[in-house]
């Protein structure tokens, strides 16, 4: 029995433990924390379920990147498989700094350094595995739909654990001018790009993709495997002053092969849903730690196995049983310490409509996901799908004053041509309350020069006035705040050409070194609040007055952050909360317009140490990333308390919506491309102070089979 196996087998015998008649039960979709008496559906705990795929440029990647992510859904049992597009083959040294070929230093053997890399990371993986680098593989070489072929190493103590070698020609320079590469391949500089392929692989013939062949490889392997959770590394990392690509140009390339892969995957037929998560890769460089120091510890221990730093030869490989290059600094810049989404780390993707009608929103299969509950009693139903493809990871939905949803995204455009690439901010609004969405429309993007090369803007943050006008924020790639606003139905703004219920221009709104998405929430009197975070504290923009227009930006004189917000109204102010550096613990502080600038309340903890990423509100309740890596809920903002574990690791951040009828949602996308959801109902009032305890987190959309069997084996209408 797999270890996933095992861990759904004992939530189920736990579970059954706990219940009313031998099983636990709440009202379908309803989570009063108690037995429901009236049994709609059994309930069982969300345990982590469905497939991981990364997809990373070079061997090292995942280990820097995308752990300790990857290490954790190792550890749960569920099919991981990672996919290595180039040999990371450098200058053929496997020898600490050694930036260029100097035959005076001794012969190049790309091959061997190639696979000296994949001893290192076949050692990391049977480590995150089973405690054991020595742990044996199965090796074996497989046709590619591209023409080619591909290595595929199994792991023979653990088989859901997959490596896939695809064995391609790096680029050999971070941003140097290289023809021969992803970067040469993706513009259509060259008409196919070569394989370099490693000493001792079961690969036994050379091969080249054009840049159609390459994409189909990657999809074909997307096909093999079935992932329900994509990862791969930021294909808009930005550029420099000076146009210089912020990241490895073969992260960055490599990443939009990916995204034409996943398109070309998800038009096919017989897959699951699946969603996908960009990383950040060496922009990190800059940026506040984010990992506890036990997480970090661990994830340098792997990064070291991977560096061969003991030298030990036990791979019994001439080539070596790691990377040399790294042993020296296995840490990278600091990148033992950090992990970051690059997108899909905002929290206000869910919504409440009309009355006790909620609205939760996310990117799977390249298309806006929803999911909706008509009531408090009522199931959920989803996920639906609004027409439309490219969107990416992170959503904002709004309600408007009518009742009406409006649900904002970015939405990546590959085009036929290199200059065709780019991404823009795209909206869609119901037509009426309650009722079906209307067409994307396009706000563009605030980025008019270089916009194939860099797009680099953030997600959608949104305000609506009681006009109901909105508002949309966002970071542009100049790492500034850019906003656009609509005219109310009937309202021509001054100063704005743009006709009744249309978005004006973008302006300008200053600040410098932001990062992530800007956050806004409007207070109970009426003014605005927008934050967004930069490097070393917050800043703020605030309207002195209701309607008033917005000022800003105030340094807020607020602790460094890890970069990523949210908010919440709370009476006359706003409460702002944010992870701490090196420990991951929520702080928070209460922000009042006391004059031009708000004043903010001494920060207090909200939330646990560990975890990292997005922390979701729904009133009272916080949801986020506990320190194993789970979703996890806390009671607010009283002081320091422990995150309350759930057994499901997801992806992005999780949302939350505190009703009109004061119960309490929280949601987040598990690794399985579903919505799962806790939910705390405020008390009766016969019963004490305080909110009764959430339910587990549980899916939000019980499977037919589940539902079936709660009712007798009855099929259910």
């Amino acid at each position: 029995m797999s270890l996933a196996s095992r861990t759904r087998l004992a939530a189920l015998l736990a579970t059954v433990s706990l219940g009313v008649a031998g099983v636990t039960t709440w009202a379908y979709g309803y989570g009063s924390g108690r037995p429901s008496e009236a049994v709609e559906a059994v309930v069982m705990p969300s345990v982590t379920e469905g497939s991981a795929l990364q997809v990373v440029a070079h061997p090292d990647d995942d280990l820097f990147f995308m752990n300790p992510d990857l290490s954790r859904s190792i550890s749960t049992g569920i099919k991981v498989t990672t996919v290595y597009l180039t040999s990371g083959e450098s200058d053929g040294r496997n020898e600490a700094h050694s930036p260029h070929l100097d035959d005076a230093a001794g012969p190049a053997d790309r091959a061997a350094y190639a696979e000296a890399r994949q001893n290192g990371i076949r050692g990391a993986y049977a480590e995150m595995a089973t405690g054991d680098r020595t742990s044996a593989w199965q090796r074996k070489s497989i046709p590619t739909a591209g023409g080619g072929s591909a290595e595929v190493d199994v792991l023979v103590a653990r088989p859901e654990v997959n490596l896939v070698w695809m064995q391609l020609r790096e680029a050999r320079s971070i941003s140097g001018d290289n023809p021969d590469s992803l970067h040469g391949l993706w513009d259509g500089r060259i008409p196919a790009l070569g394989a370099q392929l490693t000493s001792g692989t079961p690969v036994e013939h050379p091969f080249s993709y054009t840049k159609d062949q390459a994409v189909a490889a990657i999809a074909d392997v997307f096909a093999r495997y079935k992932p329900t959770t994509i990862r791969t590394q930021d294909p808009t990392p930005g550029t420099s002053e000076r146009g210089v690509i912020l990241d490895h140009q073969d992260h960055m390339y490599g990443a939009r092969f990916v995204q034409a892969a996943a398109e070309r995957y998800a038009q096919t037929a017989d897959r699951p849903h699946f969603s996908v998560q960009n990383y950040m890769s060496y922009p990190n460089s800059a940026l506040p730690p984010t990992l506890d120091p036990q997480a970090a510890e661990e994830k340098l221990g792997y990064l070291k196995t991977y560096a061969w730093t003991d030298h030990q030869d036990w791979c019994g490989s001439p080539a070596g049983c790691g990377d040399r290059k790294t042993a020296t600094r296995p840490t990278g810049a600091g990148w033992n310490q950090t992990i970051r989404y690059s997108r899909g780390d905002g929290t206000t993707w869910m919504a409440e409509g009309v009355s006790g009608r909620l609205w939760a929103f996310a990117a799977l299969d390249g298309r806006m996901a929803y999911w909706s509950r008509s009531g408090p009693k009522a199931p959920w139903q989803g996920p639906r799908f609004l027409p439309g493809a490219g969107i990416d990871a992170g959503a904002s939905a709004v309600r408007l004053p009518d009742g009406r949803i409006a649900v904002f995204a970015t939405r990546t455009t590959l085009g036929t041509t290199p200059q065709d690439y780019g991404r823009d901010i795209v909206y869609a609004v119901q037509g009426e309350a309650d009722g079906a969405f209307g067409p994307w429309q396009s706000l563009g993007t605030p980025d008019t020069v270089d916009r194939s090369g860099t797009s680099a803007i953030s997600a959608p943050s949104v305000a609506v006035d009681p006009a109901g006008r909105m508002t949309v924020y966002v970071r542009d790639s100049r790492r500034t705040l850019r906003a656009r606003t609509q005219t109310a139905p009937g309202e021509t703004t001054p100063g704005e050409t743009a006709p009744d219920g249309a978005f004006g221009p973008w302006r300008a709104l200053g600040g410098a070194g932001l990062l992530g998405d800007p956050v806004t929430a409007t207070d109970g009197s009426g003014r605005r609040y927008v934050y967004a975070a930069t490097t070393g504290s917050v800043l703020a923009w605030v309207q002195p007055a209701p309607g008033a227009p917005l000022t800003g930006a105030f340094a807020t004189g607020l602790p460094q952050t890890t970069g990523v917000l949210s908010v919440r109204p709370e009476g006359d102010g706003v409460r702002l909360f944010f992870r701490r550096p090196g420990s991951g613990a929520v702080g928070t502080s209460l922000a009042t317009a006391g004059g031009p600038a708000p004043q903010f309340s001494p920060v207090v903890e909200a939330g646990g140490p560990g975890g990292y990423g997005g922390v979701g509100v729904a009133g009272p309740l916080l949801a986020g990333r506990t320190g194993s890596g789970t979703v996890g809920v806390v009671g607010g903002a009283d002081g320091p308390q422990s995150w309350k574990e759930s057994q499901m690791l997801y992806t992005g951040a999780p949302a939350g919506v505190a009703d009109r009828a004061g119960t309490a949602v929280a949601a987040a996308l598990g690794l399985d491309a579903d919505l799962h959801i806790v939910t705390t109902v405020p008390p009766a009032r016969s019963e004490p102070s305080g909110d009764r305890a959430p339910s587990p987190w549980h899916r939000a959309v019980q499977p037919p089979l589940r539902a079936q069997a709660a009712s007798g084996g009855r099929p259910q209408q």
